[in-house]
């Protein structure tokens, strides 16, 4: 799917940071019967964790309340969903790094070393990216053809 990559380098980059994750497994789920949960929150040898250092970028959608109050007076609504959403949103190459994952497929495979390219459940930052995405994407494509 494009979301990660496997790191070929044997030298640790200066900055990086390993997110631990695991599985949570619902099989009542259709959707998502097994999905992955990381921990961004989780502190290195020098007491911080990569949400720590991160920068959240506030809020940037309306409130509750004002989202509510516009869809109903308008005569006419469209709602959407976008699927898979945070995988859609690229990192930067730069910073990906910072989204380090140790994974093996089977049991007895080797651990590989892989980078995350996309937005992150779970990192403080993954939100603000997800919304300012979506109206960046709305201001671009707002004229019809």
């Amino acid at each position: 799917m494009g979301h990660m990559e496997e790191v070929i380098e044997y030298e640790e980059p200066d900055l990086n940071y390993y997110i631990p994750h695991h599985c949570v497994f619902r099989p009542e789920s259709n959707s998502t019967p097994l999905r992955v949960v990381y921990n961004a929150s989780a502190l290195t040898s020098s007491g911080k964790s990569l949400n720590c250092i991160q920068f959240n970028g506030g809020t940037i959608q309306e409130d509750l309340l004002s989202i509510m109050l516009r869809f109903r007076k308008h005569k006419f609504s469209f709602v959407a969903d976008i699927k898979k959403l945070y995988r859609m949103i690229l990192i930067d190459p730069k910073q990906r790094d910072l989204l380090r994952i140790l994974f093996k497929a089977e049991v007895n495979d080797p651990v590989k070393v892989y980078k995350l390219c996309t937005v992150t459940y779970g990192t403080t930052s993954a939100p603000f990216l997800a919304a300012r995405s979506v109206q960046q994407l709305a201001k671009d494509e707002r004229t019809f053809r």
